[in-house]
């Protein structure tokens, strides 16, 4: 019996376990839903402020073009002509609250409103007149409220007016029992109709109100709606969607990069700079029994930025005092001496057909341990030259004299000189530009390289938006000096005085 009951408590408090998670994740699940439409709210604001004016100009020009309406209201009190005591009038006074709603649907009739259209000489007819007339009966009360509407103020009022006399007399008729007797119902006219001077309608407040709530409100669906049409890779979560290679970094979005593309050299403290490092920092703990020597950096399509990403992580090796070769092995379109302001028209083309020997073209990038080899010029025959056994010895040769080797290929799409390098390397980094490739793009970029059985050591999320940073904040690291020149602490060396570290 003990261990019976120790075995139900033990799966009393399994339950309760899988329940509390269960709830936490659920909680998690909504709390990201409601990240995500912060997300789409803070990206497409400019739609939902479009569409919101859009409907509000439309609620102005229904406001000014609206014919304008005014109306008249009268009130009659219904009560019974005997009452001789508390008994008879308790009795009266159900009876008429019982007959008040069949009054208020006679307003409405052509027994009540032919002798109005005949006393105001109207050209209409009783149907179109019922229209313009509504009657309502306040709650637990024997008073028919009947407001007239129409285009003019004095003739609303006229009806309404024609109404007090007609109505009255209209119910003697019906409730009179016999010819020459009083009716035992009798209206009175407690609120007489008067030209009301301000239109019921249109009414611009309301309109407008409803205008710019009607606007966010569809601005708000077209954005979300846009959103999930939209296929292109924004953030982490669509790359995680498509595959479940592993992120090595994120790189944020710097409408300067165009102009200075060399970020790690030119600013080294910027965040682009210091994502690179944290990419860095990632690549050496991709395979710690055998870290990566030979590396391919490629992208799905161009514009994704794998040119300014290879080089400005072959200056971050660099930094750490390794030796570090970046190969330009785009034979295609070749932008990377461009960036690194080199003359890149003797190099590996000329190497690999054996015009030149390698230590002829190879380039040192300032007082760097960094190396660099051109592309040379533009052969006929990219692929097969790449794929040669003269550039996987050339590999060799390279992999053995530097620590790190970084080849720029071209674009995987629309050629396969990455795939073949993937083959002859120990991997290949994918550059994914966010709001640039497309996630089929990027499946089919993953697919092909595991096709021909290249190895990918993993993604670098580029030009990521700090709206699309799923959630986890953006943080500014900034060094100020505490005594004497501002100084920064690199990665194995000594800087003295330690910087004052804020997080804004």
């Amino acid at each position: 019996m003990p261990q019976a009951r120790t075995s139900i408590c033990g799966a009393t408090r399994t339950v309760a376990r899988r329940d509390a998670i269960e709830t936490s994740l659920k909680g998690n699940q909504q709390h990201v839903e409601l990240q995500d439409y912060i997300r789409v709210v803070r990206k497409r604001w400019r739609i939902i402020l479009s569409v919101m004016l859009l409907v509000i100009a439309l609620a102005v020009t229904f406001t000014l073009l609206a014919p304008k309406t005014y109306a008249s209201t009268t009130q009659f009190f219904v009560s019974t002509s005997d009452g001789d005591n508390v008994a008879a009038l308790q009795q009266g006074n159900t009876f008429t609250q019982q007959r008040v709603k069949s009054y208020s649907q006679l307003l409405q009739s052509p027994k009540v409103l032919d002798p109005v259209i005949d006393d105001l000489g109207l050209d209409t007819t009783a149907d179109k007149l019922a229209s313009q007339v509504t009657s309502t009966i306040p709650l637990d009360t024997v008073i028919i409220e009947v407001t007239v509407t129409d285009q003019s103020a004095q003739q609303a009022a006229a009806i309404a007016q024609s109404i007090d006399k007609v109505f009255p007399r209209t119910i003697e008729q019906i409730e009179q029992v016999r010819t020459g007797e009083r009716s035992p119902v009798k209206l009175t006219v407690v609120k007489p109709a008067e030209v009301q001077i301000s239109p019921v309608s249109p009414q611009p407040v309301r309109n407008l109100t409803l205008g710019a709530v009607l606007g966010l409100l569809a601005g708000f669906g077209v954005a979300l709606l846009r959103d999930l049409m939209d296929t292109r890779v924004k953030a982490q979560r669509d790359v995680q969607v498509v595959t479940d290679k592993s992120i090595l970094g994120t790189v944020p979005f710097d409408p300067d990069a165009a102009a200075h593309p060399l970020v790690v050299h030119a600013e080294p403290r910027a965040r682009r700079s210091e994502a690179i490092r944290v990419l860095r920092t990632n690549l050496k703990f991709v395979d710690v029994a055998n870290p990566p020597k030979s590396i391919v950096v490629t992208s799905s399509v161009p514009g994704e930025g794998k040119s300014t990403t290879a080089a400005n992580l072959a200056l971050s090796l660099a930094e750490t005092g390794a030796s570090v070769c970046l190969v330009e092995a785009d034979l295609r379109r070749p932008r990377l001496f461009e960036y690194l302001g080199f003359e890149g028209s003797v190099g590996l083309t000329d190497v690999l057909v054996g015009r030149v020997e390698l230590d002829d073209v190879m380039q040192p990038f300032a007082a760097t341990s960094l190396s660099i080899l051109g592309s040379g010029g533009i052969p006929p025959n990219p692929s097969e030259l790449l794929g040669s056994t003269t550039m996987e010895h050339l590999l060799g040769q390279l992999t053995d004299r530097f620590d790190y080797v970084l080849l720029d290929a071209p674009p995987l799409l629309p050629v396969t000189d990455a795939a073949i390098l993937s083959t002859m390397t120990d991997g290949a980094l994918v550059v994914v530009g966010a709001d640039i490739v497309h996630k089929a793009q990027l499946r089919h970029t993953v697919e092909s390289i595991e096709a021909v059985k290249g190895r990918i050591l993993g993604l670098i999320l580029n030009r990521l938006d700090d709206r699309e940073r799923d959630g986890y904040g953006t943080y500014r690291y900034e060094y100020t000096q505490a005594n004497g020149p501002d100084r920064r602490v690199e990665q194995g060396r000594s800087s003295g005085e330690r910087p004052e570290l804020k997080v804004g």
